[in-house]
């Protein structure tokens, strides 16, 4: 009896047991369902959140597949820009050395022109300084307003303020008047001083730079003008001759009557002797 006594504790504690274990097996799994879904859920959350990043880097990538295309076009147009810059900056510092070797080109030429001028001026003034001497040394007719033309244009000259054009042009006239003086045959009545000082009228004539004779108005005195060598060396002097013969006195006599229109026109032949330069005596 007490073995079934005992068998039936056992058998009943074992079924408690048994019961118990089973609620325990049930619980675990219950709780093992749960954990599951939450670990699913947790999946889902976790792979909702993945295909969200995966959204997010694909339209990264696609936004700096897009950037990166943008940077390489806007690189590519900067490169042809900064080449075409550089080819403009090329062309511009060709121009500008074109520009620069001009202006050192003209610079040389106003320097040379400058230089050439300035060779001209004292060439002119020199050749002004040498028509003052000319005029100095030839005859006493008008010679100081002559001279004094001369010198004021040497003055002008040396001074700049005259213009080698314009120097130019003054000393060509000047020239050209004292041409003509040694060609021109004037006479002009005009008082005259002899040598012994009695002050006379007289008739003056000048056959160019080669001769200069006088007759008073009474046709009594002649004479004829001399050029001597000065005091001083390289100086020359004139002075009025009156120790004629009577050839020279008629030779005068009739000049001055076909240059005042008291003959007909003719030619005149007056004898060296009564040049400038006096010969014969």
């Amino acid at each position: 009896m007490n073995m079934k006594i005992k068998l039936l504790t056992v058998l009943l504690f074992t079924a408690v047991f048994v019961s118990y274990a089973n609620a325990d097996v049930d619980s675990d799994i219950r709780d093992m369902q749960l954990e599951k879904e939450k670990l699913n859920s947790e999946i889902a959350k976790l792979n909702s959140q993945i295909a969200a990043t995966d959204s997010m880097l694909k339209a990264d990538d696609k936004r700096y597949k897009t950037l990166q295309e943008r940077y390489k076009q806007d690189k590519e147009r900067r490169k042809s820009e900064i080449d075409s810059l550089n080819i403009k900056i090329k062309d511009v510092a060709g121009q500008l050395q074109q520009e620069r070797n001009k202006q050192a080109h003209a610079k040389n030429r106003s320097e040379n022109v400058k230089s050439k001028r300035k060779a001209l001026s004292v060439a002119l003034a020199t050749i002004s300084k040498r028509l003052e001497f000319q005029i100095s040394q030839t005859l006493p007719w008008d010679r100081e307003t002559r001279l004094d033309r001369a010198k004021s244009l040497t003055r002008d000259i040396e001074g700049g303020n005259a213009s080698e054009e314009e120097a130019f042009s003054r000393l060509k006239a000047l020239i050209a008047e004292e041409t003509k003086f040694g060609d021109e045959v004037a006479i002009i009545n005009s008082p005259l001083t002899r040598k012994n000082g009695e002050l006379i009228n007289a008739q003056i004539l000048r056959i160019g730079n080669q001769w200069m004779v006088y007759s008073d108005e009474n046709g009594t005195v002649y004479g004829a003008l001399v050029r001597k060598a000065g005091e001083q060396a390289g100086t020359v002097e004139y002075e009025w001759v009156e120790d004629l013969n009577l050839a020279e006195r008629d030779a005068i006599r009739f000049a001055l009557d076909v240059k005042q229109a008291k003959k007909p026109p003719q030619m005149v032949n007056l004898p060296v002797s009564l040049s400038i330069v006096r010969e014969g005596k």
